[in-house]
């Protein structure tokens, strides 16, 4: 009996010091997490500063020279080390603290979109005519990212964190995809997780996958002739561009609802009277998954070979870029899930709803405001809407989390003067120090929790089931600005 009651009074003992080793645990975590989001506050003078020099930059793609730089030299003066001109690609770079696992990564974009300037107002007016602009809001994608960084950085070198973390600076996700390229060269293969955000309507941890899709231009080459005199002698080029849109919105009618095909014409020749020698078209095909997109391809190759024949011309098919959909992880949306929650809400000042409602008015929807509201976790739908990313490249590399957090009204038309105009004033603001901090958070999470690595690594692996990831790229370098 005595013996039972020393094992009962030991066992005691060991439970009630677990339970004191775990509470003293949970508030080291808590007080890792308070650390992030009081760094991000802190320094938001600075990360909005740096926000704005970016959008009034408004750099396109593989252009973003200013902007890169920005970001580069702020996280060096933080005591990242810096690797700039990655890939091939003057700039992209990678800024890195700490050392051993894990390495926790995070990304940040920062180009801009042509020809859709906007003064920081909700009245259509450019600040440039005819200049670049974010409407995407990637002027603050990138500060965001780099802010949940910083903070990071802070908890490794006072010793209350251990890894690697990473900040990727991705040019030209609106263009070619620079993640793509950064991912050829291996600079994401060693990580254990990877996060990012985006700019959006709503705030919601990311399960929703994006479209697949591939980038190509159609050429044909025919011979010139004069129109009139001996349009016998020519082969018109533009009747291989016509007959090749004929097949493919024939195909239209046998494609699954979630396939989307759409064109521009790039050249139809220059003048009436001369027989076109050269024409062609720049063509995005999407689906929900590769598969699909592969599926779809194939047929307009043939479509593109059958019309060279039909117009007696030579035709050829070039692959720019692509993206693969995002592989979604649902262990990691539910550790970023308890997070936003943890941080509630955005509020907005009377100003800021004004400023919302008058772009929706402009925008002709209904003026509904902000939505600054933490959404539940959704369920996977099958069938996601429109729109590609690189990241979806990356997602299928390394486990990859994502956020979308509030910098726009609702309804208000993306990649237009009105995300433009928010990114450029508080509500953009707001939505970006949002983003850091619930980004911050959970890679204390990531950092602190091996099992819960452990969940995102296994379901990853899972998931991706084997593939390996081929990217939609040709061989060589970027295709930089005023290089062939």
């Amino acid at each position: 009996m005595h013996t039972y009651k020393l094992a009962f009074i030991s066992s005691m003992l060991l439970l009630f010091t677990a339970a004191i080793d775990a509470s003293a645990q949970s508030k080291k975590v808590n007080a890792n997490k308070a650390a992030v989001i009081s760094s991000i506050d802190k320094r938001s003078a600075d990360l909005i500063r740096i926000s704005d020099e970016i959008w009034a930059n408004a750099e396109t793609a593989l252009r973003e020279t200013k902007s890169a730089q920005a970001l580069a030299d702020y996280a060096e003066a933080q005591g990242f080390a810096v690797r700039r001109g990655v890939a091939s690609m003057p700039t992209a770079f990678i800024a890195e603290y700490g050392n051993g696992k894990p390495i926790i990564g995070i990304m940040g974009e920062y180009d801009a979109l042509p020809g859709i300037s906007q003064k920081a107002q909700p009245v259509k007016e450019p600040l440039q005519i005819g200049g670049a602009g974010h409407g995407c809001g990637h002027n603050l994608f990138g500060v965001g990212s780099l802010a949940a960084a910083v903070s990071i950085k802070e908890l490794l070198a006072s010793g209350k964190l251990k890894g690697t973390v990473r900040f990727y600076g991705t040019p030209a996700e609106e263009a070619v995809g620079g993640k793509i390229y950064m991912a050829r060269e291996g600079l994401f293969k060693d990580l254990d997780v990877c996060l990012d955000w985006h700019p959006a309507e709503e705030i919601a941890a990311n399960i929703q996958s994006s479209q697949a899709m591939v980038d190509f231009v159609v050429e044909f080459k025919g011979k010139a002739a004069h129109a009139a005199a001996d349009p016998w002698n020519g082969r018109s080029a533009l009747d291989g561009v016509e007959l090749f849109l004929d097949g493919v919105n024939m195909l239209r009618e046998h494609v699954q609802p979630s396939v989307r095909m759409h064109y521009v014409i790039k050249d139809g020749g220059d003048v009436p009277n001369v027989v076109p020698e050269h024409a062609a078209i720049w063509m995005w095909v999407r689906d929900s998954k590769r598969s699909g997109v592969e599926s779809v391809f194939t047929r307009v190759k043939e479509i593109a070979k059958g019309a060279g024949l039909m117009a007696g011309v030579e035709s050829s098919v070039r692959v720019q870029s692509g993206d693969y959909e995002i592989l979604i992880n649902q262990h990691g949306a539910e550790a970023l899930q308890k997070n936003i929650e943890a941080l509630g809400p955005i509020t907005y000042t009377p100003e800021e709803i004004a400023f919302a409602k008058k772009i929706q008015e402009v925008s002709e929807v209904d003026q509904t405001g902000l939505d600054g509201s933490v959404h539940p976790l959704q369920k996977t739908k099958d069938d996601p809407e429109g729109g590609s990313t690189d990241v979806g490249d990356i997602s299928w590399i390394v486990p990859e989390i994502t956020i979308n957090v509030t910098t726009a009204p609702i309804k208000a038309p993306w990649h237009s003067w009105a995300v433009v105009a928010c990114g450029g004033m508080s509500i953009g603001h707001k939505g970006m120090l949002y983003a850091g901090k619930a980004l911050g958070t959970t890679m204390v999470d990531l950092f602190e929790n091996e099992q819960l690595r452990n969940n995102i690594r296994d379901e990853f692996e899972k998931r991706r089931n084997g593939h390996i990831h081929k990217a939609y790229i040709p061989d060589g370098p970027p295709p930089l600005p005023g290089k062939k």
